[in-house]
């Protein structure tokens, strides 16, 4: 099944009476409409375990808030395992005047306590972590929830099973997964669908330039399913953002050095980094914003979630949506990161190339 997309168009003013463009889509084969930016609270408290990432405090979060609601986003995305909760309670604070109007996005999976039963995808933890979140966020329902990370302990039925009776009770409105694999997702799909169970209407997942490897399998399955993608990490952990150069990528005190988390060939990237600069230079725009631009393109994709630790990266990031890029300007960035064939597709792609060579031979004889 194709995903229908409609595209809906908001004009947002700001505090300096400028214009900004928003874009809305529906959420997969939904007919939730999110804003095709999100904004992603990761970066919000100051809790010890990953210091480069947890740096953003309750005023700054506040000022962050107000500016993406400004900007027109209506879609907040969370989890539990984020700063130990502190993300959650900050952003249930923040968006409580406006919570009719926008949609929260929460996730579990993740340890969240030291019993060895805060983890996991397991029933027992699942309904736990999805009240603990609620009081978190001071809301009696979540829009959306979200799988964290696959779970290879618990039978798919008691997670799947879990996730319904939460939408059955009206605490959880649509439910989706992050970070699985497309065998995983496809086969939760298909019980979903044969147990009469609400199914996956969205994946959060990493899509990046320099990380194409959900083009293999998990964006066709997708696309087939009708469910939407949403993307985290969209700047490769900031290194898309340009500010990296070869001689600082080793600083111990840059955000790569704290949390280099996504596996891609550093000099590949800056190549890739040196294209953007040229587009950028092109649009009068930042390496980010082209960035950003070109998964705005992929229909695939509902929304692509911004995080920022300071309001000049958000307001930065805010402005991508404005961006609008040449085909061949989205054809060089396709080509100079392509990723290499995997089997069997290639096996695959050879067979159907023989068939089409077949019959426009045939076409051609008759």
């Amino acid at each position: 099944m194709d995903i229908r997309k409609r595209t809906y168009f908001c004009r947002v003013t700001d505090d300096n009476s400028q214009i900004k463009i928003m874009q809305y889509t529906t959420l997969g084969n939904t007919g939730l409409i999110v804003s095709k930016l999100a904004f992603g609270a990761m970066t919000f408290g100051d809790d010890a375990s990953i210091k480069s990432i947890y740096k953003v405090d309750q005023q700054l979060a506040q000022e962050m808030v107000n500016r993406s609601l400004e900007a027109g986003i209506n879609f907040f995305d969370t989890a539990d395992g984020y700063a130990n909760g502190q993300s959650e309670s900050m952003l249930g604070k923040l968006l409580a005047p406006h919570r009719q109007n926008v949609i929260i996005t929460t996730k579990v999976g993740f340890r969240t306590g030291n019993p060895v039963t805060q983890a996991g995808l397991s029933k027992k933890h699942i309904l736990f972590s999805c009240e603990q979140s609620l009081k978190r966020l001071n809301t009696d329902y979540i829009d959306l929830y979200l799988l964290h990370k696959e779970d290879p302990f618990t039978p798919l039925e008691e997670t799947l099973g879990a996730l319904n009776s939460l939408v059955e009770a009206g605490k959880v409105r649509y439910v989706g997964y992050s970070n699985w694999s497309a065998w995983k997702a496809a086969l939760a799909y298909q019980l979903q669908k044969d147990n009469g169970w609400a199914t996956f209407c969205n994946g959060q997942m990493n899509y990046t330039l320099v990380g194409r490897d959900v083009e293999y399998d998990v964006v066709p399955f997708m696309q087939h399913a009708g469910i939407g993608m949403t993307i985290w990490g969209p700047l490769a952990g900031g290194f898309l953002s340009g500010k990296y150069t070869r001689e600082n990528l080793k600083d111990p005190n840059n955000r790569l050095s704290g949390f280099d988390l996504l596996p891609f060939d550093k000099e590949q990237g800056f190549k890739v980094v040196d294209l953007l600069k040229e587009i950028a230079a092109e649009h009068q725009a930042s390496v980010a914003q082209i960035a950003l631009a070109w998964l705005l393109t992929k229909q695939v994709i509902s929304s692509v979630i911004i995080g920022a630790s300071k309001m000049h990266q958000l307001d930065d990031n805010l402005n991508a949506i404005k961006v609008k890029l040449s085909a061949a300007q989205i054809q060089q960035l396709d080509s100079i990161t392509k990723p290499g064939v995997l089997y069997p597709h290639w096996f695959n792609q050879q067979l159907i190339d023989s068939v089409h060579k077949e019959i426009f031979n045939g076409v051609a004889q008759g």
